[in-house]
């Protein structure tokens, strides 16, 4: 689960972080009443989405008074906001967060996330902030440090924190300031189920303190059941609503740009489908995990979830029975199809628990639906069935 900027910035207040002081407005009657909370006489406007690449597309202003602060507010409030992570379609902009403006001496990168293939904590840090980490990766590799730090309850100890921190030569008392800032980094990813915590940038200010300046905090969507004040910052105006959907229904689904549809039990399996549809030419619509054990009930709404994007031409169901019984899944299909009036081609690979059965129900359905035989079986004939 992702969170806003602002959102961000309050964890990190809470913890004992250094961030500048500012306020967040849902509409533009709210302006009057809260800047008076904050005090300096120079404003950066940030437009909230769940995207980066906000600053390029117009979404970050700095302002010198109120009355600028107001005319820029009423531009953005509304807008469509297109970057290179929103896709061409945009994002609307239906909150602003105005915060005081820093006097910036330098700007570095500071993240921290977890480390899946070292089961440890990376803190990843770059002198050069602002800038996209994985271009600097591209162009400038010596610029970033990785250090891994191991799980545990007080932190990373001394050595560790100079490690992370040896690529910025902060001066001594900036490195205190700096010391402070890597535990409670360490802290929130631990007691907040967070997955990556990134600042970029880190400043230093002209009058050498500390600012997370901007924020990004991603949280692990499994932890969130025990994480009930994360679960309030979510805000769906800011997701795919057949995500969302999906959700209600413990799906496992991304939609994609592609143009066939895939039903599959078992991210692995998902990911090896999507991968021969490629193979063959084509792209694929979505992710969509439907789990070892689908009811069939869950496997309808699976199915109606995929024919109600607009851009599928065709489905490809590719189901190895394990836990889950080929039968239940194929009257799920039936049943589905029968309500949404299937109109778009579709190929059916069934192997294991029941999958006899299963090829016997969608048999006897008089739905047009082609069986294969394996799975580059499937991929060939959904791909020739859509052209």
């Amino acid at each position: 689960m992702n969170i806003h900027e602002h959102q961000a910035k309050e964890i990190l207040k809470e913890f004992g972080a250094p961030v500048s002081n500012g306020i967040v407005i849902y509409n533009l009657e709210e302006l009057d009443e809260k800047i008076s909370k904050l005090q300096e006489k120079e404003y950066v406007l940030k437009a909230q989405i769940h995207a980066g690449g906000r600053g390029k597309a117009g979404g970050v202003k700095l302002v010198k008074n109120l009355s600028e602060l107001k005319e820029q507010a009423k531009k953005m409030m509304g807008k469509i906001l297109i970057t290179h992570q929103t896709g061409p379609e945009g994002r609307k902009v239906n909150r602003l967060y105005i915060e005081e403006a820093s006097s910036i001496f330098k700007e570095f990168y500071l993240s921290c996330l977890i480390d899946r293939e070292s089961s440890k904590i990376a803190f990843i840090s770059s002198t050069e902030g602002g800038m996209d980490i994985e271009k600097v990766a591209k162009e400038t590799p010596k610029k970033i440090i990785t250090n891994k730090i191991d799980f545990k309850d007080d932190g990373p100890n001394d050595s560790e924190i100079k490690k992370i921190i040896s690529i910025f030569n902060f001066s001594a008392d900036q490195i205190k300031l700096a010391e402070n800032l890597i535990k409670s980094l360490f802290k929130i990813l631990i007691q907040k189920d967070a997955s990556l915590i990134e600042i970029n940038p880190l400043i230093i200010t002209k009058d050498n303190k500390i600012v997370c300046l901007d924020a990004k905090m991603n949280f692990d969507d499994n932890a969130i059941f025990r994480r009930p004040e994360l679960l309030k910052l979510r805000d769906l105006n800011e997701e795919d609503p057949a995500e969302i959907e999906a959700s209600k229904h413990d799906l496992a689904y991304i939609k994609l740009n592609g143009s066939i549809g895939c039903m599959v039990n078992g991210a692995g399996l998902a990911m090896a489908t999507m991968d021969i549809i490629k193979l063959y030419g084509e792209e694929p619509a979505n992710f969509l995990d439907v789990g070892g054990g689908a009811s069939k009930e869950k496997v309808t709404e699976a199915f109606k979830l995929i024919l109600a994007d607009k851009n599928v031409k065709g489905i490809l169901i590719n189901i190895f029975g394990g836990i889950m019984r080929c039968d239940v899944l194929a009257q799920g299909v039936v049943d589905a199809a029968k309500q949404v009036n299937l109109s778009v081609p579709l190929v059916v690979r069934l192997a294991g628990t029941n999958f006899k059965e299963g090829t016997e129900i969608l048999e006897k359905s008089n739905l047009k639906i082609l069986s294969a035989s394996d799975l580059n079986d499937a991929a060939k004939k959904i791909v020739e069935a859509i052209k």
